[in-house]
């Protein structure tokens, strides 16, 4: 194979792209992927600083270092779950990451705070683990944000996680999620702006990005998620891909393409918001999801960030 751009020759294939890159011009295709899509959704400017939520994992891990070598403005946020021997793992990794590149990074943690995890919150809810997480880490990602003033809080989700998350709300027909299924959310009220910069990129790139550029990141996933329905979805999806290249693209970015005429969005219309009863968080109800995960827990929702105590923790180098 030869390079597409210098003709020398090729480390890594993209199939459905039908090119192949050197490692030089493998990492330039997909630093320019991730550009074209903060361009074309409009995500965020250059002047304004990004929170992105790390965990780890080689998603996050090459979002942050690509957008750093890219010239734009981030800052890490770190979720401790409390997982054992996983969140030990993961976390190092990140701080490792963050200081050899004199980066910061905002440290929250779940199992200082408490002395549980987040299997604990969960069997006490009686909710599967990826369910309470995701209520927690979308509150603390917003309060952290707001707290200081970051324009928009980025994630690492890849192609084949929002292709896996397309796939599994059309087969449900859970029209409300396919409304909201987009790579920029736009502020609200008490919930920040996110986004999502790696949807154009494949699983696989990642992967080979974090190698090329020497980026050491956990390599097993987490253990709370091993009976998630999205890697039944994922394993369907490369299948279709291993047969017929480009088709993950075709299916995403033709939905992203066709969702403005499928699910017009009217500005005016949402739910009535209410400051939480415990947090003062805006909701729909008299106390926010997070609350209400805590207390059926047993747990003081306030102490999670309570000023006095070293749950969050900024990392300046």
């Amino acid at each position: 194979m030869r390079c597409k751009k210098c003709k020398q020759t090729a480390c890594f294939q993209i199939r459905r792209h039908n090119a192949a890159f050197c490692e030089e011009h493998f990492v330039e295709h997909l630093q320019n992927q991730v550009v074209r899509a903060i361009k074309k959704f409009k995500m965020f400017p250059r002047s304004e600083k990004i929170l992105l939520a790390v965990s780890g994992g080689k998603d996050s891990l090459a979002l942050w270092d690509m957008l750093v070598d890219i010239g734009y403005s981030v800052d890490g946020l770190y979720i401790d779950l409390g997982i054992p021997d996983y969140s030990d793992v993961s976390g190092q990794k990140t701080r490792n990451f963050a200081e050899a590149r004199g980066l910061v990074l905002h440290e929250v943690s779940l199992s200082r705070a408490y002395g549980v995890d987040i299997g604990h919150i969960a069997r006490k809810n009686k909710k599967p683990p990826c369910s309470v997480c995701g209520v927690l880490k979308r509150y603390v990602m917003n309060t952290v944000a707001e707290r200081h003033g970051y324009f928009a809080v980025a994630t690492g989700h890849n192609l084949d996680d929002e292709a896996a998350v397309l796939m599994g709300n059309v087969l449900n027909w859970q029209t409300e999620y396919l409304q909201r299924q987009s790579p920029l959310l736009e502020a609200k009220p008490g919930m920040a702006r996110k986004v999502k910069p790696l949807f154009r990129l494949a699983e696989r790139e990642t992967a080979a990005y974090c190698v090329l550029r020497g980026i050491d990141y956990i390599m097993h996933e987490c253990p709370m998620s091993e009976d998630a329905t999205s890697f039944t979805y994922k394993e369907v999806l490369n299948r279709l891909e291993s047969e017929s290249p480009g088709s993950k693209d075709h299916f995403l970015l033709g939905f992203l393409r066709t969702a403005p005429q499928l699910f017009p969005q009217d500005p005016d219309d949402g739910p009535d918001l209410q400051a939480c009863t415990r947090c003062g968080q805006l909701t729909t109800t008299g106390e926010c999801g997070f609350c209400r995960q805590m207390a059926r827990a047993g747990l003081d929702s306030l102490a999670l960030f309570h000023s006095d105590t070293p749950q969050e923790r900024d990392q300046h180098n």
